[in-house]
């Protein structure tokens, strides 16, 4: 009783039961991956939720495995006194606990999932790509993933593609795409799949033709850019004071003044940084190896985050994750890094929240300082000023400065027309 006299409702807690010491043995493992004591406490009140569930319903560790998982996702969560949403987070540190368990033979291991197998063709193709076009491995993994879509509908016998069965069968795979962005890259991943097999000799030369052309309009749109000042407040809202703000204000540095795209950010090495010369060396697309200049304040950016605290790894790899489990950071990582600034900034509406968006506003910026598309292509490394075209098209601020008002006052009169010579005969039908 409390002093109103009603009575106290006790709160009922989660208990391991016999898994305690299974309980105990995993936060031990986790602290010693670097974890803080808040993020070990939130893994192990998960598990704890896992083992408790477990023994309310009376099951024990040999009968663990994917459904059982899953029957844990989808339960009625009574198992304490105020319910706990099970979010994909909660899911994931479940899982990876089990995961443990079945890494120390607690449990049975999980079984492995199987991938359908490739083609043999195909996989020559996918390392043909590597070997002489020097595509990226998540380039040649989307292109042979858009691929394994549309051979069902064309088979995967060379030697009977002709043009009808290219064409109904990419229009069959648009009908049935689950993004309107997938028959695009289907197609394109087909045309080059094509071009392959016809100079092995397997089918039929020219067959790429055959394949639609997805409508587009070039250059119909302006480039998704930041003004100049937005750009500044990006990198002037990383806190110079911590760890992160460090990494941040150095990432958001090498996109807003060099251009660079995510995956050159999350690649680069100690060794591509010459600090005699003041350059940069980035490996584009094609494996293209080029020196770029290193203004001072990208270098004084470097150097802070270089010579400061962060997580000890062996490699020399620049950038790295400051939450374990350590290590390179990817392309998602420099996303996030831009889209964390976007609202940091406070910056409303922006046209795209991707890494790309300082790409764009480098090229903008080079164009209205009087930079050609030439020069300009030469910085973002583009091998056609096509290419260049899109990121930096037109300068909207001069175009605005010269433009003038329509004469909205003085009515449109339409030209006479001019005769022509000859009289229309009498009683003719017009």
């Amino acid at each position: 009783m409390n002093e109103n006299n009603t009575p106290v409702r006790r709160r009922r807690l989660l208990d391991a039961g016999p898994h305690q010491e299974l309980l105990d043995a995993y936060g031990q493992q986790l602290s010693g991956t670097g974890l803080s004591p808040v993020s070990v406490h939130i893994h192990l009140g998960s598990a704890r939720h896992f083992l408790a569930w477990l023994v309310q319903d009376g099951i024990t560790l040999d009968q663990i495995g994917p459904d059982i998982v899953a029957r844990f996702v989808a339960h009625a969560c009574r198992c304490h006194s105020s319910p706990r949403p099970v979010g994909q987070y909660y899911i994931n540190r479940v899982d990876r606990f089990v995961r443990h368990l079945a890494a120390g033979g607690v449990v049975a291991p999980f079984p492995s999932v199987e991938r359908e197998p490739v083609e043999p063709i195909v996989a020559e193709w996918l390392a043909s790509m590597a070997r002489q076009r020097g595509l990226a491995p998540v380039t040649i993994e989307r292109h042979g993933r858009m691929l394994a879509q549309i051979l069902p509908f064309i088979g995967t016998d060379p030697s009977r593609y002709s043009p009808r069965i290219i064409r109904d069968g990419l229009l069959e795979h648009a009908r049935t795409a689950r993004s309107v962005h997938y028959p695009k890259m289907t197609a394109s991943a087909l045309r080059l799949y094509l071009r392959h097999l016809a100079h092995r000799g397997l089918a039929s030369p020219d067959l790429d033709r055959a394949v639609p052309t997805a409508k587009s309009w070039r250059l119909a749109s302006l480039p998704r850019h930041l003004e100049p000042d937005a750009v500044e407040r990006l990198v002037a809202s990383c806190d110079p004071e911590t760890q992160g703000g460090r990494r941040d204000r150095a990432i958001l540095s090498l996109l807003a003044r060099l251009g660079l795209r995510a995956r050159d950010v999350a690649e680069l090495r100690l060794a591509d940084i010459d600090w005699h010369a003041a350059t940069i060396a980035v490996c584009g697309k094609g494996r293209r190896t080029v020196r770029l200049p290193l203004p001072q304040d990208v270098g004084d950016a470097l150097i802070a985050w270089l010579a400061g605290t962060r997580p000890a790894e062996p490699g020399d790899v620049v950038f790295l994750r400051l939450l374990p489990p350590f290590g390179p950071i990817n392309s998602g990582v420099v996303g996030g890094v831009v889209r964390r600034a976007i609202e940091r900034a406070g910056i409303e509406n922006p046209p795209s929240r991707g890494s790309h968006l300082l790409r764009h506003s480098a090229a903008t910026t080079m164009l209205r300082g009087g930079a050609t598309l030439d020069a300009i292509a030469t910085v973002l490394r583009h091998r056609s000023t096509e290419t260049t075209a899109h990121y930096a098209k037109v300068d909207v601020a001069m175009l605005g400065a010269v433009a003038q008002d329509w004469p909205a006052d003085e009515p449109v009169q339409a030209p006479p027309i001019a005769p022509l010579g000859i009289a229309w005969p009498e009683g003719a039908p017009c």
